[in-house]
């Protein structure tokens, strides 16, 4: 750890009281990054902080938290508001420590397929825990906006039979709690009993759970039956398997498009490819694999 930046050290004083004596970054991207700090009075946490541009801020993934601490285990909240003058937020939580569910796939701790488990139990206690009436839903645009922005009209084109079932999902379909990036790296193992806790609460909101389940299936690379099974297995839940597979494939093509170039952008346009060939009813016509935009 280093002597932390001057943004970090604010947040710690406004919002515990006390400035951070040493942090550590973990991740950084356009509108946030996260550090595991030390607080001058010894206390471990984890500050998150959000440009004043980012649409969903430390006000939005403290309140997805805390809706969601009744139904599964994730960090403590200790503290989030405003901490500059130009409207940047910061959200401080309890540090669960380093060990990832993913971390422990790749060193053969936990296998593959129990992860997959794991997630589908993480993601049914989430979507049984009830959704405030005063939560404002996410609409079905917003939920794709970001693909349609950045999508190539060719390719949304081919994709409208999949919109077409989302869009047409009916008002009665349940609206639950979606974590809404939930892949082995957002579970922490932390305790005496490594209990599986949910972190990164970003992208958290209401919304449909196909599109929450295919979100993880697509992330975890859970495209053959089995590895499927094991998921959705764990997930006692009624899914609708024509929205879900819809799902899988809008959410395949948001990777696509938001692939960097040269080989992560050809093992997405691979997998896009896949889906073609195994549900075309989702696709206007047969696709040709992308390998640049």
């Amino acid at each position: 750890m280093n002597t932390p930046p001057p943004m970090v050290s604010r947040a710690c004083a406004i919002l515990l009281g006390r400035p951070a004596r040493i942090a550590e970054r973990l991740k950084a991207g356009s509108r946030t990054a996260v550090y595991r700090t030390i607080v001058q009075d010894g206390r471990r946490v984890v500050v998150k902080l959000y440009a004043h541009t980012a649409g969903r801020n430390a006000f939005t993934e403290a309140t997805a938290i805390r809706a969601a601490e009744a139904a599964v285990p994730v960090p403590e909240v200790l503290g989030f508001g405003t901490t500059s003058d130009e409207g940047t937020t910061a959200l401080i939580m309890s540090d669960l420590g380093t060990i990832t569910l993913g971390a422990a796939v790749r060193s053969g701790r936990v296998p593959h397929v129990q992860a997959l488990r794991d997630l589908g139990g993480l993601l049914a206690r989430l979507h049984r825990e009830p959704v405030a009436p005063s939560v404002p839903r996410r609409p079905f645009f917003d939920s794709v906006s970001s693909v349609a922005r950045r999508c190539p009209p060719d390719l949304l084109s081919e994709i409208a039979p999949a919109l077409a079932v989302i869009a047409d999902t009916p008002d009665s379909a349940p609206t639950v709690w979606c974590h809404g990036d939930l892949h082995f790296d957002n579970v922490v193992l932390s305790g005496p009993r490594n209990t599986r806790h949910l972190v990164d609460f970003t992208d958290a909101a209401p919304g449909r759970r196909e599109s929450d389940v295919a979100h993880a299936l697509v992330m975890t690379a859970a495209h053959t039956p089995w590895d499927r099974h094991a998921l959705i297995g764990a997930y006692p839940l009624a899914l609708n398997d024509t929205r879900l597979s819809a799902w899988v494939v809008v959410h395949t093509v948001s990777c696509l498009v938001h692939a960097a170039s040269g080989d992560d952008q050809a093992f997405w346009s691979s997998r896009l490819a896949d889906l073609a060939r195994l549900t075309p009813r989702f696709f206007r016509a047969p696709r040709k694999e992308r390998t640049g935009q």
